[in-house]
């Protein structure tokens, strides 16, 4: 426990709990980026629900990291990782979601670090724009390659990260 959170692995039983707070991460940091309707269409926390039920209880997900973050007893942000496809990187980071009301608070940090150890290179994709996550990233070491993509009418910057020596 640390600042009034804690982080710790994610379990089967999190998977309502996460996908709210993914949803309600995607309505705070893609609001003005993606569709309304896409953001407030009913079937957005279902489908998450399900997709965090697969992740947490799925063989195909077993090299996975998920975390969590709670405070209070509440889930208030979540992490995950995988083994890269890429070769040049140990690890992609594929989320972190914080509620807006705990940013700055250092449970971001600890979801990171629960997730991709230092000693591990990394890679991430990050909207753009999105300041606030690229500035979050380049606190941690993450620097933008050069590399964009346009998915889903967003435009993300790829971040990567040298391994720790």
């Amino acid at each position: 426990m640390s600042d009034g959170f804690e982080v710790r692995p994610a379990r089967a039983e999190d998977a309502r709990a996460m996908a709210w707070v993914h949803v309600q991460g995607w309505r705070e940091t893609y609001r003005g980026l993606l569709p309304d309707e896409l953001l407030d269409d009913p079937g957005f926390l279902p489908r998450r629900e399900r997709f965090w039920t697969t992740a947490l209880t799925g063989e195909r997900w077993t090299t996975h990291r998920f975390a969590v973050a709670e405070s209070g007893g509440s889930v208030i942000g979540i992490a995950g990782s995988a083994p890269a496809e890429e070769e040049e990187w140990d690890v992609h980071l594929n989320m972190l979601y914080l509620l807006s009301e705990h940013h700055g608070g250092g449970a971001g940090t600890a979801l990171l670090q629960a997730v991709v150890e230092p000693h591990e290179s990394a890679a991430l994709w990050v909207a753009d724009p999105n300041p606030r996550a690229q500035a979050f990233y380049r606190k941690h070491g993450f620097v933008p390659d050069g590399v964009s993509k346009v998915e889903d009418g967003v435009r993300d910057l790829r971040m990567v990260r040298a391994a720790a020596s």
